[in-house]
């Protein structure tokens, strides 16, 4: 039996805290008590017949604010940017069937970028399962690939235990989405509430400390290493180990690249900081990571959208790879030194055995080059304007960039050239505060995840960046947004089409745009006029910074449509099937 392990849930602000042991209740009113011991304050969804007696439960609770979202899939969403703004478990609460089956596009976006999740689904009573009753589903067997772990319950003896285990298995190692699916019968029968201190699973036991010899060896071939790079990803913020990074970084002098995910994960002010690696990263960082003798991947998993042709990905590089997810390691890049660990634990590990072993940078001549590097490739910008008058997206996210409080900002993608514009041109300083869908790359994602983090952060300002075509699939949140009166702030890059493909076609089809316009003008405006949220169009470099100051000062939702030429395209970009120093030469621009 493994037993949970209590100096890893008090890091991570975990544990049960709850008054109401011993008491008698209904299954409804056990679920809403099990939330409140977890520490829920906030929960997204959207109610229906089989999740109706939960909604009754919840009608009684003081603890927990109840946020109705105007689709499952974007209360999917919301929790998963309150939990990334957070470190908390996000948590949603939808009926069966439809109700269900909308969230699976928002729990696979969690699965694949390893954010912490529980979602409570409804289900119809247990004994007309399988009997094709109205409005049922499998939601568990849907799911199975995209869930860290999932249930049907069977019986209210089970009820305590399964939240206590879902919670933990959630924020835990790995983090990930559990379901947990409820038939309404179960939801009205009585039962004693007895909420589990411990959890005893014997299947589940992630490895938090690293192996001391590997940690060792690691420090050593650091220490040997002429041009390292640090390569970083979201696990780094998961496991709240942007401290032990800064550390190891500075004593050692190694540069570091981020994915999309890892980004803020290490502050983008710090002349380290190479920024982001792959498929649109900067050529001064694919060249580095490309000429580098030794890769040290922490919370990263070498993507496909990261490395480009796997063989040519720091081709010469020995590989020291530290992850909380054995499967992780050698799946897709054999390393050297393999460390399973949790990357706050494992990176304090490395910083000990720094301090009582000695150390002396002798990186000197590799940041010089790297330096060279920068200097003579930087992100492209023709400034905020491009050539032809129009605004530039990369200078206008240059100048939101510089109109971000560093400390007090949070800044959403939905997917697309936007996305990349974005993770290219803000500086984050700080972890959480860049939430964007990498793994999955879920348009959608942006607005809703937007609302989320707004309501876990109240005090930080949010900026929803979107492009046209993300925002028409999950728009209908704005009235969410509306609803609740949320000051998110949301620039639409209006190009009345889906630029990415765009380029995509532009790049390897030699210009045969299929599918990729969108003719018909939308005034995104007018639309959140409709839902009572004011807002503007900007066509000129001076309007969109008016526009955005003025944003930043209002309490309220404000959206700014910014009308792009279609023909922008995001630069650098690796040629596809090639490796990450491989760029395609755009003509023109």
């Amino acid at each position: 039996m493994s037993v949970i392990d209590k100096e890893y849930e008090a890091k991570m602000g975990l544990g049960p805290h709850t008054e109401k042991q011993g008491k008698k209740m209904l299954g409804a009113e056990a679920i809403i008590a099990s939330l409140e011991a977890e520490g829920v304050d906030t929960v997204f969804g959207y109610p229906g017949g089989q999740a109706i007696k939960i909604y009754d439960a919840l009608y009684d609770s003081k603890k927990i604010n109840h946020v109705l979202a105007r689709h499952e899939q974007g209360a999917t969403h919301e929790a998963d940017g309150y939990a990334r703004a957070t470190g908390k478990t996000g948590v949603v609460i939808v009926t069966s069937g439809p109700g269900a089956t909308n969230t699976v596009t928002g729990i696979a976006t969690a699965y694949m970028d390893s954010v912490p999740m529980v979602v409570i689904t409804g289900q119809v009573p247990r004994s007309v399962i399988g009997t094709d009753a109205f409005q049922e589903s499998d939601i568990v067997g849907i799911t199975m690939p995209i869930v860290k772990h999932s249930y049907l319950l069977q019986s209210c003896d089970d009820m305590t235990k399964t939240f206590r285990e879902a919670f933990y298995i959630a924020n835990s190692g790995r983090p990930g989405p559990v379901l947990i699916d409820i038939p309404s019968d179960l939801a009205g029968s009585e039962m004693v509430f007895e909420y589990p201190e411990d959890v005893l699973i014997p299947s589940y036991k992630p490895t938090v400390k690293g192996n001391i010899r590997q940690i060792r060896q690691a420090c050593e071939m650091m220490k040997e290493a002429k041009r390292p790079i640090l390569y970083i990803g979201g696990g780094i913020i998961a496991s709240h180990s942007e401290e032990e990074l800064l550390a190891v970084a500075e004593k050692l002098q190694i540069p570091v690249v981020s994915t999309l995910m890892g980004k803020g994960a290490f502050p983008a002010s710090n002349p380290l900081s190479l920024g982001l690696v792959g498929m649109h990263g900067s050529k001064f960082a694919n060249y580095a990571v490309t000429n580098s003798d030794l890769l040290i991947a922490v919370g990263a998993r070498f993507s496909d959208r990261v490395t480009g042709k796997l063989a040519d990905f720091a081709p010469d590089a020995k590989v020291i790879h530290i992850d909380v997810d054995p499967a992780e390691i050698g799946k897709n890049r054999i390393p050297q030194i393999p460390i399973v660990g949790d990357a706050k634990v494992v990176l304090g590990g490395i910083n000990d055995q720094l301090e009582q072993t000695g150390y002396e940078p002798c990186t000197k001549e590799w940041l010089a080059q790297i330096e060279e590097w920068r200097s003579r490739h930087p992100f492209y910008s023709p400034g905020v304007s491009t050539p032809a008058g129009s605004i530039s997206p990369e200078g206008s996210l240059d100048l939101l960039s510089s109109l971000l409080d560093p400390e007090n900002s949070i800044v959403t993608t939905e997917v697309g050239q936007h996305q990349m514009w974005a993770a290219q041109h803000i500086k984050i300083q700080f972890a959480r505060q860049w939430i964007s869908s990498g793994g999955l790359g879920t348009m959608g994602f942006g607005l809703p995840a937007a609302m989320g983090a707004q309501l876990a952060r109240p005090k930080s300002r949010v900026i929803s960046i979107s492009g046209d075509g993300g925002f028409k699939m999950t728009g209908s949140e704005l009235f969410t947004i509306a609803s609740y009166k949320l000051p998110v702030t949301a620039i639409v890059f209006n190009n009345s089409g889906l630029g990415m493909i765009r380029q995509l076609q532009t790049v390897q089809f030699n210009k045969r745009f299929t599918s990729c316009e969108m003719p018909g003008y939308v005034d995104f405006v007018k639309y959140g006029e409709a839902f009572g949220v004011a807002g503007e169009h900007v066509d000129t470099p001076e309007a969109l910074a008016a526009a955005v100051e003025k944003a930043m000062q209002l309490d309220a939702p404000y959206i700014i449509e910014v009308a792009l030429d279609p023909k922008n395209m995001v630069q650098p970009m690796v040629t596809p099937g090639l490796g990450i120093g491989d760029f395609v030469k755009f003509k023109e621009q």
